[in-house]
Order: structure tokens, then C-alpha cells, then sequence
């Protein structure tokens, strides 16, 4: 096992989007690669927003996508007590101070700078006092930020990136109630993690320069960074809820398959020459960061769907046939009493490009009754198919050999008899076993559905018919 150590810290204040799963994603591979640690923690210090069901919702999306963690989950709720310790730390080596000053000064001298064109930052009031205004004076604890110089670091992705120390705030670490901040506790989690590289999303970039000195007063090694590329939507606005799902386990819902999702996410800022599909093994092989561009890159749901509709065509028929068992429960249908499902998926995996299409394309398999389209009913069951329906009723009670190939014969001895093509008997049959003008192959159908279920959709069609 290497030395590398990385992390996936969501926070459970909603489900798993489509950004934080590929963080996960990148991170995973890049630790199964290098024969590296995976970490998951849970970064639920916001006690008022996280929850146990967002927590859940993330853990069951991790297991969807096939992104196991070798440690964890940790939760930082449960650490406090160590960074309250680290927070004295700060204090006790002087890199850090209590601050009284109350919201209602903080808003004054924010709006005084601002007035007078400088950045709204903290103007370091408490930052040398040694006495608090009275004994009870509630206070925040800050970290004091160097005030000159440059704090710079080497981007996997980025590349070198600097910034004036000056411009930095003298930002909060632990707050009146006793609870630490983010840019805190993260610092702490992944130094006690022995984290080695951080992976996380560019919207982070700007929180680097606050957190190492923080990492550096604290005596820890400074980790690796790099900041990966946001999603953005086809407007080439930040991807939100009015580009369409953003959920990950939505598309779960939507009939997407993981390792679409899987593929999806990672060609989204990677890239290995011209490639698209791609195994989890192939990806675990493959991926590297050098090959992680700097660019945004833009949700397209139609690759996305066509991804998809790859891994329906080619993926196995018993797993998937689970997978459209529990799609088509969902819009009440029982599967109990009906054709083996393997064999339903078969005939629906050409066509289908999300496993609620399939669901969609199969109730007619498990329906008791037709139900019928009246156009189509009007169209193809007329009178002129009464004998032809009656000859195919009676060539299919004589075939012993029910097979693509028996129920074929039987069709070309109606052929036969009647003088007509498939194309002038096909619709009339299809409509008489589906209840409508779409479906897999009319031989296809026949087989799948049985002899029993299908003599008798014929005899009830001919009876409509009649």
C-alpha cells in the first residue's frame, strides 16, 4: 500500500449532487491506482442543517456508484472535544485570539469599509487585547492571519497559485456557542487523517491560503491540493436544480444505470485521448490527474443518456431484469405471474435507453388483460383479418416447437395460406398481443409471452374483431 492518503468530505445538508460525486469519484480512483487509502467523512458540524436522512442519502449513492472507502465514515460532530483542544492550542501559542466585538459593530465596521472602498474584512479590533470587556462578554475566537508576505502552493491541477496575504481576514475558527467553523476543523480532520493529497472542487481554491497558515501553526505537514473544475449547465451557469436532476440517486430513480453514471462523471473534466467508454477497472488503470483539465465542464444529458443506453444494450439480461423488476413495481406492476425476466429484457434492450423506458416498454407482458389502443384497434383489427388471425390462431396450437425459429415456421405457413407478406400481417397480430402499434419483434413477443398467453390475446382480439 502507497503512502497516499485521500478523502471525500461531503456535508449532509441535502442528497449527493452530480459536483460532490465527482470529487468522490476522482478521489477513489486516483486511491485505488496507487494502492492509496480512501477516506469518507461526514462534515456535519452545522448541527442545525445536517441530518441523519442526508447523511443516509449520501452513504446509499456512494454504494449505488461502486465508490467503497477503505476507512470511515467519520463524523466530525462526534470530534469536538479535539478541536476545542487545537483551538487552545491557537490561543496558548498565540495564534489566535478571542473577539467581543458584537454583530452590530462587525456590520458598522463592514459598511465603514466599504464606503471608503476596501475589502469588508475583519479590522482586527480584539486582535492584541488582553482583557475582555466584562467577565461574561460572549466572543468568537479568530485566527490571526499573517499580515504580509505571499502564501503560495503548487496545484496538481492548477498549477502555482499565490495569493497577498494582506487580502486575507482574521476569519473565525470557533464561534460564540463553542462550535468551530469549517476552515477549521478541515484543516484539523485531514492532518490527523494524515491526509496526503486534497481533491476537492475549485470553489475551494479560495479557502487554501486560509487554511495553511492554520495547518502551519499547528505544527502539521502542509497536504497536496487540487482543485478540480466545476460543472456547469448547457448555459454555462453553475449546474443547479433548473438544468434537470442534480442528484444522484435521482438518475437512480430516472433508470440510469451506475456505471453510466460512473463513465459520465469522470469524462467530465478527464480525458484519455479520444475514449469514451470505459469499465471501473479501465478507469482504475487510466485515470490521473495530469489528464484533469483546468476548464469547466458542461452537463450534457444526452450524452449522459446515451452512456446509458450503451450499458442497457450491453449489460447482462439477469441483472438487469432485477433491476426492471423493481422499475416496474414502481408503477404497479407484479412480475410474479409472467415471463422470466431475462428473457423480457432481451427483447426490450435495443430500444430501451433508460430502465423506465424498458419498464414502460415490458407492462405489456404481465398485464392479464390487453389494453387495447382504440386507434389501433380501428386501424388493424378489421374484418379482412378475421381469417388470418384464425390461421395463425390455429398454426400456433399446432406448434410443438416453441422456439424463434418453430413460431417463425409457424407465421411463414400463414404466409403461406393467405397469400400476404409479414408487413400486411404483422400490425393486425402485434395490436392483438400488445394492444398497440409498438413493441419488440412480433416473433420476439410470441415466444416471451408463451403459447398459452398468447393463443389466448388472439382469440380475445378475434372476438373484438368479430
Amino acid at each position: 500500500m502507497s503512502d497516499l492518503r485521500v478523502r471525500f468530505a461531503p456535508s449532509p445538508t441535502g442528497y449527493l449532487h452530480i459536483g460532490g460525486a465527482r470529487t468522490a469519484l476522482f478521489n477513489y480512483l486516483l486511491a485505488r491506482k496507487e494502492s492509496g487509502t480512501f477516506i469518507l467523512r461526514i462534515e456535519d458540524t452545522d448541527v442545525v442543517r445536517s441530518t441523519q436522512e442526508s447523511v443516509d442519502a449520501i452513504l446509499q449513492a456512494m454504494e449505488w456508484l461502486g465508490l467503497s472507502y477503505d476507512e470511515g465514515p467519520f463524523y466530525q460532530s462526534e470530534r469536538f472535544d479535539l478541536y476545542r483542544c487545537k483551538v487552545q492550542q491557537l490561543l496558548d501559542n498565540g495564534h489566535a485570539y478571542r473577539c467581543y466585538c458584537s454583530q452590530e459593530e462587525l456590520d458598522a465596521k463592514r459598511e465603514a469599509a466599504m464606503k471608503t472602498g476596501g475589502k469588508p474584512k475583519y479590522d482586527g479590533t480584539c486582535r492584541n487585547r488582553n482583557e475582555p470587556p466584562n467577565a461574561d462578554a460572549p466572543f468568537v475566537v479568530r485566527f490571526k492571519s499573517p499580515l504580509e508576505g505571499e502564501t503560495t502552493f503548487v496545484d496538481r491541477i492548477k498549477g502555482p497559485i499565490t495569493f497577498r496575504n494582506e487580502e486575507l481576514d482574521d476569519i473565525i475558527i470557533q464561534r460564540s456557542d463553542g462550535t468551530p467553523t469549517y476552515n477549521f476543523v478541515v484543516v484539523v480532520d485531514d492532518a490527523e487523517m494524515g491526509l496526503t493529497l486534497i481533491i476537492r472542487g475549485d470553489d475551494h481554491v479560495n479557502n487554501t491560503p486560509r487554511q495553511i497558515p492554520i495547518c502551519q501553526a499547528l505544527g502539521y505537514p502542509v497536504p497536496q491540493f487540487a482543485h478540480v473544475p466545476m460543472i456547469l449547465g448547457a448555459d454555462k451557469s453553475r449546474l443547479s436544480k433548473r438544468h434537470g436532476a442534480t442528484s444522484v440517486m435521482a438518475y437512480r430513480d430516472l433508470g440510469y444505470l451506475p456505471e453510466a453514471m460512473v463513465n459520465y462523471l469522470v469524462r467530465l473534466g478527464w480525458s484519455f485521448g479520444d475514449q469514451e467508454i470505459f469499465s471501473m477497472d479501465e478507469l482504475v488503470d487510466k485515470f490521473s490527474l495530469d489528464n484533469v483539465g483546468k476548464a469547466a465542464g458542461v452537463f450534457n444529458p444526452e450524452k449522459l443518456l446515451w452512456l446509458n443506453a450503451h450499458y442497457i444494450k450491453n449489460g447482462d439480461p439477469v441483472r438487469l431484469g432485477e433491476l426492471l423488476r423493481e422499475h416496474l413495481a414502481v408503477i404497479g406492476i407484479d412480475t410474479a405471474k409472467g415471463p422470466a425476466l431475462p428473457a423480457v429484457v432481451k427483447t426490450l434492450q435495443e430500444r430501451s435507453r433508460t430502465l423506465v423506458e424498458m419498464a414502460e416498454g415490458a407492462t405489456f407482458y404481465f398485464r392479464d388483460e390487453v389494453e387495447f389502443d382504440e386507434e389501433a384497434v380501428a386501424k388493424f383489427l378489421t374484418s379482412d383479418k378475421q381469417s388470418v388471425l384464425e390461421c395463425l390462431i390455429r398454426h400456433l396450437e399446432e406448434c410443438s416447437d416453441w422456439s424463434h425459429d418453430g413460431i417463425a415456421a409457424a407465421f411463414q405457413q400463414v404466409m403461406d395460406e393467405t397469400g400476404l407478406k409479414l408487413g400486411k400481417i404483422g400490425p393486425s397480430v402485434r395490436v392483438a398481443l400488445v394492444g398497440g402499434t409498438t413493441s419488440p419483434s412480433i416473433y420476439e413477443v410470441v415466444e416471451v409471452l408463451g403459447k398459452a398467453p398468447s393463443l389466448k390475446r388472439l382469440k380475445k382480439a378475434l372476438e373484438i374483431l368479430k
